[in-house]
């Protein structure tokens, strides 16, 4: 008699005959025995694991009870929506198409996007992305869950970079270089502040809620859109191999060749390009911060006594002044230049006629664009302060400042005007500034003009009444920034009597006839007209300034902390900006003619240009200070600052 296993049993055999197979064929049993038990049948598992889950179906009864007359109501709409969902049967279907033509675009869009406004050409989207071709080799192929993981990591990565990729077309507008992924996230809640104080609260909520729901959106439907394409591809495997096999030989035969569409590559790689730029910047970005903190510990003057720093200016009131954005662009470009030209020419006349002498010459910003605070402390420091982490970290420290040089003299009040400040503003010790003037100090009661709090000409004359025109016992040495010519430059002050400036009230005519600065930042040609009425304004309020209540003491260096941004200066604008000293003494411009700087308020084209952060060094020298290094230049015994070829912010590369 065969011998059945419990995975093939039969009915249950009369009482009695399993006994009597066993004494016939006592063998055959003991196989039966020795054999390994066969797997149970899928039908016998799924009885086993109903029998384990009765408990919880029991547990879940009341809830299934409860819901029940939900259920129950809900059933008349089902009905009702039931012809509906026939009906859009046939149009998800003729829909499905599109929505893969959509999906296509969106994920080649995504890979082919470049880094800069100016790429966004046609050009550059008819192009073979060669991310495209690996993937639809590799993801077709893997199993359909590991498939359809795979490809929503892959389309949610392509939308972090593509978001990337939008904030370096931003930097790059703005500022001059690319989006830094470790540095630069902090500086999105300042470009919010910009636009809520230039174009209103309610401008700044909607850019910033349009902002976060694509920074959100993108990642999510390029991971949907991936999806929907690897399950076509793999669907169709046999053609779309066939597909792939063509496009891989398009992209290596014109990656080779070098073929061209329109001056653009055919063989495209811009998305792997961006990752491998961001992940470079970001090793650099990550070595940068230890250098600089070494860097920042070398002082060449760091130990120097108070009586040995800048003994050729006692007895001066040394005024240093920064002008928003005043660049090369404002004296070069032929749209810009002229109206900037007769503000200086006519400033040079009238304090020429005052008695006064003028050097002038170029230094190199460490910033483009924005980031005035960057420029500031690289001149004032003697530092190549180029990214928020440089900043952070000289602030942090006590290197020694042209303006704390100053003070540690003991012979000058230290003070700042600073009608840009609107909150605590911890660096003025690290500046070394006796007493700091925000926008709340200033006594200005009038309207502001889009981002600056009030008009130069009004700062300036705060500064005489509450500092300058005061009597003293020691000297003054000031810090001024003038804001007039911050972007977005609408609407744009004009000068009035100097008497008339009261708390500044009677600027509110001129402010409510200017431009509305949502229309001037988005033109190009209204960008230069009004970037230049404002940098003539700043040059006319300062000169006016210093002629009406300058004398033969009064030094002052004024200078651009950086170029205006791109849609004024231009692509691949230069980042130098003028610097001039103007002083009556004649000993003050004699101790600096060795720095072959243009006679007057314009330095010329070939004028020397310096990096700014040599500013300091070679200002404390020709004023007679008396290097002593401190930290590491103590045994490197250098009194030069060091050469940084390239900074942490430095921008990842546009796209060529």
């Amino acid at each position: 008699m065969p011998v059945f296993t419990r995975s093939r049993q039969l009915p249950d055999p009369p009482a009695g005959a399993d006994a009597g197979a066993d004494a016939e064929d006592p063998a055959g049993a003991r196989d039966a025995a020795a054999r390994p038990a066969p797997h149970p049948r899928p039908k016998d598992r799924l009885a086993r694991l109903t029998r384990r889950l009765a408990p919880s179906r029991d547990r879940l009864a009341p809830l299934r009870d409860r819901l029940a007359p939900l259920r129950d109501r809900l059933a008349p709409l089902r009905d009702r929506l039931a012809p509906l969902h026939g009906r859009l049967a046939p149009l998800r279907r003729r829909g499905a198409p599109v929505l893969t033509v959509l999906s296509a675009v969106l994920v080649l869009g995504a890979l082919l996007l470049p880094n800069t406004v100016a790429g966004l050409q046609p050009g550059r989207f008819a192009r073979i992305p060669a991310e495209a071709v690996v993937a639809a080799v590799v993801l077709p192929v893997l199993p359909r869950r590991p498939r359809i993981a795979a490809s929503a990591l892959t389309g949610a990565a392509l939308g972090a970079l593509t978001v990337v990729n939008v904030l370096d077309m931003g930097f790059r507008e703005y500022l001059g270089r690319g989006f830094n992924i470790v540095l630069d996230w902090e500086l999105l809640d300042d470009a919010r502040s910009f636009v809520a104080d230039s174009m209103g609260g309610a401008t700044a909520a909607l850019a910033t809620a349009g902002a976060v729901a694509l920074a959100l959106l993108l990642p999510v439907l390029l991971a949907l859109a991936t999806v929907r394409l690897t399950g076509l591809l793999a669907a169709h495997r046999v053609r779309a191999r066939r597909g792939t096999l063509v496009a891989a030989t398009a992209w290596i035969t014109c990656s080779a060749l070098g073929l061209q569409f329109f001056g653009v590559p055919l063989a495209a790689r811009q998305a792997t390009w961006a990752a491998e730029n961001q992940a470079r910047l970001t090793v650099h970005t990550l070595r940068d911060e230890a250098a600089f903190a070494k860097e920042a510990g070398r002082d060449a003057f760091g130990a120097t006594p108070g009586d040995q720093l800048v003994p050729g200016l006692r007895g001066k009131d040394v005024i240093f002044t920064f002008i928003e954005s005043y660049g090369r662009t404002a004296l070069e470009d032929p749209l810009i230049a002229p109206g900037v030209g007769r503000a200086l020419d006519t400033g040079s006349r009238k304090l020429t006629r005052a008695g006064y002498g003028a050097r002038s010459g170029w230094l190199t910003s460490a910033t483009f664009g924005s980031g005035s605070w960057l420029a500031h402390s690289t001149f004032l420091s003697g530092l190549w302060v180029s990214s928020q982490q440089r900043y952070r970290t000289v602030t942090a420290g006590d290197h020694l400042t042209l303006t704390k040089a100053f003070g540690k003299a003991g012979a000058w009040d230290t003070v700042g005007i600073m009608p840009g400040v609107q909150k605590a503003w911890p660096e003025a010790e690290f500046y070394g500034l006796d007493r700091v003037y925000d926008a709340h100090d200033l006594g200005y009661e009038g309207p502001k003009f889009s981002w600056s709090t009030m008009p130069d000409q009004y700062a300036l004359e705060a500064f005489q009444r509450l500092e300058h025109g005061r009597e003293r016992t020691r000297n003054l040495m000031a810090a001024v920034i003038l804001t007039s010519s911050h972007q977005p430059w609408a609407p744009t002050p004009t000068m009035v009597g100097w008497d008339e400036l009261g708390d500044g009230r009677v600027f509110g005519p001129v402010e409510r006839a200017g431009e509305d600065p949502a229309d001037v930042v988005s033109d190009t040609t209204r960008s230069r007209r009004a970037y230049g009425e404002s940098v003539a304004y700043s040059l006319t309020s300062l000169t006016q300034w210093l002629e009406r209540y300058g004398d033969e003491d009064t030094v002052l260096v004024f200078l651009g902390d950086h170029q205006p941004r791109s849609r004024v200066s231009g692509e691949g604008a230069s980042r130098d900006v003028p610097v001039t000293i103007v002083a009556k003494d004649p000993d003050v411009l004699d101790a600096v003619d060795g720095w072959n700087w243009t006679e007057g308020l314009r330095p010329a084209e070939d004028a020397p240009v310096w990096r700014m952060d040599a500013f300091r060094d070679r200002f404390l020298t020709a004023y007679g200070s008396t290097p002593h290094p401190s930290g590491a230049d103590r045994a490197g015994g250098t009194d030069q600052p060091p050469e940084v070829s390239s900074s942490a912010s430095s921008p990842m590369p546009a796209q060529s």
